[in-house]
């Protein structure tokens, strides 16, 4: 029964939106790392003798 590979029309689009669904998030979560990234770079003083006092 487990040896059977499932050839159905169904099974082959659950296996195809899994795929996709799988993709797009990785997809979403470098796209968030990066613009996270970049939001820092700006938020970030420029010169470290420039930065505000703090105790």
């Amino acid at each position: 029964m487990a040896d059977e590979p499932d050839t159905s029309l169904a099974g082959r689009a659950a296996i195809a939106a899994g795929a996709a669904i799988g993709s797009a998030a990785v997809a979403a979560a470098l796209l968030f790392v990066k613009r996270r990234k970049s939001r820092a770079e700006t938020n970030a003083p420029a010169h470290p003798e420039q930065a505000p006092e703090t105790d």
